[in-house]
């Protein structure tokens, strides 16, 4: 994995490194590496080389509702990890807001329209 570019890298406000997203999730960090590799979950290599997770992809003891469904449509739509993080943070004016607050939101059906409108 390429380490995330530094404007990318910025538009998340808070990253949890792999172990802590296992205490989060009250899961081994083996599972939290399965779930990345079942791109259920995104993890990209910061600076200073370490896989972190947007902290905002957890909510409580659980992954955010409808982000994996989420993240299937952007990779099914060709993103890699660091253009779907790029898209999960970037202010979307007819959310409002980004894609990952409405998700937080549960407006994930809304998020889930405007992702597949990016294969066309």
């Amino acid at each position: 994995m390429t380490q995330i570019d530094p404007v990318a890298d910025a538009l998340v406000a808070e990253w949890l490194s792999l172990s802590e997203v296992a205490v989060a999730l009250n899961i081994p960090t083996s599972r939290v590496k399965q779930l990345l590799r079942d791109r259920k979950l995104l993890a990209v290599v910061r600076p200073g080389g370490q896989r972190s997770v947007p902290a905002a992809f957890l909510d409580g003891g659980q992954i955010v509702k409808g982000l994996c469904g989420t993240l299937t449509v952007l990779f099914d739509c060709g993103f890699d990890e660091e253009e779907a993080l790029r898209w999960l943070f970037t202010a979307d004016e007819t959310l409002p807001g980004t894609p990952i607050e409405a998700l937080c939101k549960h407006r994930g059906t809304e998020v889930n329209r405007r992702a597949q409108a990016l294969a066309f």
